[in-house]
């Protein structure tokens, strides 16, 4: 099952827990995929397409205890 809400910077930054300004700086930065949509001049992104953008995000291994 596809996910096609449309994301901006604020429901990303409250998916990954950071501030939206962090999500600009990593989209300025070419760390965030490009946008899927574009509206008024304002990126969004499907919701699938973060999910799999923070999936494959350095320093996003499953962290265990040894």
């Amino acid at each position: 099952m596809t996910d096609r809400r449309l994301w901006s910077y604020k429901e990303i930054a409250a998916h990954i827990k950071v501030q939206p300004d962090t999500v600009r700086s990593y989209r300025k930065h070419g760390l965030l995929p490009p946008p899927d949509h574009v509206e008024g001049g304002k990126p969004y992104w499907y919701a699938d397409t973060v999910r799999t953008w923070v999936a494959a995000r350095p320093g996003n291994r499953s962290r265990r205890d040894d």
